[in-house]
């Protein structure tokens, strides 16, 4: 799956790449159409310039050689008469003017300089016109610069004169100049790769979005998978734990019926009570487990509906000390009450929240080792009550407090089956607390035991 999400991620970006590649061909094939018509119609303009300055010549030289006939006319007629000094001199200034202008007409534009041959701002709306015609609607900059002089005599703004030097559209002015030295229009647009995106941006999109959509997915089906396989760990552990667990209770029960029914052995009054003791106490540790798994069943499917009413959260936690006491002191340990909260009436559910103290209470006793030492504290908050669960236990390492709360999670402890449980008691307090509208959490640190923090509110009804 990795290999293919990253194949098809190459072949996405090949194509895209190769898009963009042909957008920007495109882009400069146009540039280069709208730039060539641009030069293309200056040299037209100017050639009709040219053709109209000729044809003035000309009428001014029609004139000039009518002028010189007059002149030989007047010269002829003059040889046989008195000559005037005034019309004489008239004549030659005429023919010195004609002179003069035929001349100026004689004139090639090619020595022109270009800033005179061109008009900046025909030439900004001939580059506007063509760029618009070709679907180029974006910000340019245009220039001449001439070889011959190093310089720049004509730019659009001068905003932009390395960029025109170094990263323009270059083209050669007046190409049919005979004189090869031209002068080069530089054309430059600053958003040029904006423009492009801009017009990819739907392509891209799409494929953008399918490449997200492919990692989404690819993410998906790989959390799935590990998930599952997460779970079905969870659940050979939770099989393993529930296996061990009820083999005891059972063979207990298979010696008790063993020995009952074994016609060897004496029986009496004792030893009857003794063994249907065993074999009850046993049964009924049996049904413990097989209710602890259906309650558990029921709160994942919401089909648990608390009876909440006013509840004294004090003697709550007094009734659980009693009912695991025996426990504690069985080990040689100690458990320490600091009921310090003035307000201690919560609207609750008293069999499930009964639950959570006394699951929190037996964990703290499972986990230790050595004498449990148990501290169980109230204090109230600003606007609830914190009932806090320490304990000196071996305590949890930071990348299992975010899991312990998850259901048929188990701290690892190798080949080992020392501590009782099938991981469902936090997942249980957690789902209770929560139903309470309150919150647990944890502080912990290997080897510095473990204290669990249950936040609940006040006295509110389901109304409030």
């Amino acid at each position: 799956m990795t290999l293919a999400l990253l194949g098809l991620m190459i072949i996405q970006s090949y194509w895209i790449r190769n898009t963009i590649t042909v957008k920007e061909a495109g882009f400069m094939r146009s540039v280069n159409e709208a730039m060539t018509s641009v030069i293309y119609k200056l040299e037209r303009f100017e050639a009709v310039d040219q053709f109209q300055q000729q044809n003035n010549y000309l009428q001014q030289r029609d004139r000039w050689l009518k002028s010189m006939d007059s002149l030989n006319r007047a010269i002829f007629e003059e040889q046989t008469s008195v000559i005037d000094p005034w019309n004489i001199n008239r004549l030659f200034q005429k023919s010195l003017i004609a002179q003069d202008v035929l001349e100026d007409m004689m004139n090639n534009y090619q020595d022109k300089p270009i800033e005179k041959r061109i008009n900046t701002g025909i030439l900004d709306s001939l580059i506007n016109d063509e760029l618009q015609a070709r679907g180029i609607q974006t910000d340019y900059e245009f220039g001449i610069f001439s070889p011959k002089r190093n310089f720049m005599p004509i730019q659009k703004t001068g905003k932009y004169p390395k960029e025109l030097l170094n990263n323009s559209y270059t083209y050669a002015m007046f190409p049919s100049d005979f004189i090869n030295n031209p002068d080069y229009l530089m054309v430059y647009f600053p958003k040029e790769k904006r423009f492009l995106y801009t017009q990819l941006w739907q392509t891209l999109s799409v494929s953008v979005v399918f490449i997200i959509i492919i990692i989404l997915s690819f993410s998906y089906t790989l959390m799935t998978i590990l998930k599952q396989k997460k779970i079905s760990e969870m659940k050979n552990d939770f099989i393993n734990n529930m296996t061990h667990e009820i083999k005891t209770p059972i063979a207990t029960i298979s010696l008790a019926c063993e020995a009952l029914g074994d016609k060897d052995i004496i029986k009496s009054e004792s030893l009857y009570q003794n063994y249907i003791n065993v074999i009850n106490e046993e049964n009924n540790r049996l049904g413990g487990m097989t209710e602890r798994i259906l309650q558990s069943a029921k709160l994942e499917k919401g089909q648990i509906i608390l009876e909440k009413e006013k509840v004294n959260m004090h003697d709550i936690i007094e009734e659980a000390v009693n009912n695991i006491k025996l426990q504690v002191e069985n080990k040689g340990g100690t458990i320490t009450k600091k009921l310090k909260a003035a307000t201690f009436d919560i609207y609750a559910d008293p069999v499930h929240i009964s639950n959570v103290m006394f699951n929190l209470l037996d964990n703290a006793i499972k986990y230790t080792n050595n004498e449990p030492k148990i501290e169980i504290a109230t204090e109230n908050s600003y606007s609830g009550l914190i009932v806090s669960v320490k304990d000196n236990g071996p305590g949890i390492s930071k990348a299992n407090q975010k899991k312990v709360f998850e259901k048929l999670y188990r701290i690892p402890t190798g080949n080992l089956h020392n501590v009782k449980g099938f991981g469902l008691g936090l997942s249980y307090v957690k789902a209770i607390v929560e139903q309470h509208q309150g919150k647990i959490s944890l502080e912990s640190e290997l080897n510095r035991g473990t204290k669990f923090i249950i936040y609940l509110p006040l006295n509110k009804s389901e109304n409030e």
